[in-house]
């Protein structure tokens, strides 16, 4: 059985321990490899590592920092195929998506990031005085990056990237529940020749490593995505030791459907946007909100829709469902489900786990849902359910649409469905979220910023701005 290594100043090593961790395939239930059951002594290998590179890999040129990336995002690129079908078998998606969209989008956050530093200017003010002011914008030290299971290499690599093309060096952790990307991923920048001690990847559980990387004195910045306890968590401990942080939190993203959209285009992104992933992405919209002028209509054509979709073996090319991450995630999901009925919810469409124990499959399933007759305030449309998972509810006017929606404590992101411009204008204004895509989903431009209001989180990644989180600014002013 194949052990995950850590990449720990240049080199896979064991975990200073010995200990390891179970890695389950969530499509069949069953141990496929070992996880490094690090702990704060392995933190501190790859701290000190991180450390004795820094004055090195800071004072790189932009242009080298740059080429290096490249040739990471070229390896990505380059083993495509394993990358997928690692990404598949360890999260549980269908290996289409994660060929379509996970690894492709990785290996371009590293190149996105391998040519924004080239254009990253400071800026300069004259005064009358005469005087000028000049902005130098300097890498901070070694960088805590902490990233979550639902897209891991997309994800773990949204952070590395820009710390990295800052300047910093990275002390990363990803999820143990979804560690084999990352593990790839140490190989491939050996292969690149990223120097030693630039990147550390520290496997193992959040409790000990994550843990461990928050209370560091030694690292003065961090990145987290991931729950909003966890989050908290982690401003509780960072906070006092003032900490630089960026915390990407929960969601509970409505999607709202005016009478006048492009009906059939709207039809087939909701479709996409409420189940992608099995609904395990944190821009997913899982409170419908729906104009009552088409509702019933809408009901209907959705529902058939969303039984259209294949809930299967991720390796199969047809499959649209794979596998939920884990028995005790597929386990919460169905609770909620359960809690849905307690609160007067009706299950127009899902609502089970699937058995696929005749495909030799024993993992973890269930079918897309679809949940109506719930109020506002109660648990399904409060709590970030995080699965294939939707309600429907119908509005009558604007104004109550934009009520709905802002009525969580999360402000994540939100779609809004219509034709008129002047509407666009209004409700993307009034809705209290980082986000807000209209008459699309999840269409992303690396240079805007991505990021949370509320329990949704605090700081913005993306662009510049995460170039601004992972440097420090210092005013220099010259009297002349």
């Amino acid at each position: 059985m194949e052990k995950i290594l850590n990449y720990i100043g240049g080199k896979l090593q064991e975990p200073v321990s010995g200990n390891y961790l179970d890695n389950v395939e969530p499509a069949t239930g069953q141990v496929y490899s070992l996880i490094p059951d690090s702990n704060k002594e392995d933190v501190d290998l790859a701290v000190k590592a991180a450390k004795q590179a820094f004055p090195s890999w800071s004072k790189t040129t932009k242009d080298e920092r740059s080429v290096i990336l490249y040739r990471i995002s070229e390896l990505i690129l380059a083993n495509l195929g394993e990358l997928a079908a690692a990404e598949s078998r360890d999260n549980g998606k269908p290996v289409s998506l994660a060929k379509s969209v996970d690894i492709p989008r990785a290996a371009h956050n590293f190149r996105f990031f391998a040519t924004a530093i080239l254009h990253f200017a400071s800026e300069s003010h004259h005064m009358e005085e005469g005087a000028i002011n000049y902005t130098l914008k300097s890498p901070i030290g070694v960088a805590g990056c902490i990233s979550p299971w639902n897209l891991p290499l997309y994800l773990f690599s949204w952070k590395i990237a820009p710390a990295l093309a800052s300047g910093n060096c990275v002390v990363a952790k990803p999820s143990e529940i979804t560690p084999m990307s990352a593990y790839l991923l140490s190989k491939i920048c050996i292969e690149a020749g990223l120097p030693i001690g630039v990147l550390n990847i520290v496997h193992g559980l959040g409790h000990k490593v994550g843990a461990s990387i928050t209370e560091h004195k030694e690292i003065p910045v961090i990145s987290f995505t991931g729950g909003t306890t966890t989050g908290a968590q982690i401003a509780k401990v960072a906070a006092p030791m003032f900490k630089k942080l960026s915390l990407e939190l929960g969601g509970k993203n409505p999607t709202l459907i005016f009478d006048d959209c492009n009906y059939n285009k709207m039809l087939k992104t909701v479709v996409r946007s409420s189940f992608a992933n099995q609904g395990q992405i944190c821009l997913c919209g899982s409170r419908l909100l729906i104009q009552s002028s088409i509702y019933e209509k809408f009901k209907i054509d959705f529902v058939r829709e969303v039984q259209k979709l294949k809930v299967g073996n991720p390796k199969s090319p047809d499959t649209n469902q794979g596998a939920l991450v884990s028995k005790l995630h597929m386990e919460k999901v169905l609770d909620y489900i359960e809690i849905a009925k307690t609160e007067g919810g009706k299950i127009l469409c899902g609502g089970n786990q699937v058995d696929l124990s005749k495909e030799g499959l024993g993992g973890y399933f269930v079918e897309p849902t679809v949940i109506e007759g719930l109020n506002m305030s109660c648990r399904t449309n409060q709590e970030e359910i995080f699965g294939p998972v939707v309600t429907i509810m119908p509005f009558e006017t604007e104004e109550e649409a934009i009520g709905l929606s802002n009525a969580t404590s999360y402000g994540l992101a939100a779609s809004v469905w219509t034709e008129n411009v002047s509407r666009t204008n209004r409700v993307a204004d009034q809705l209290h979220m980082g986000i807000v895509w209209v008459n699309c989903w999840l269409l992303r431009d690396l240079r805007t910023p991505f990021g949370g209001v509320k329990n949704s989180g605090v700081g913005r990644e993306g662009g510049f701005e995460a170039l601004r989180f992972f440097t420090e600014p210092k005013n220099i002013c010259i009297k002349y």
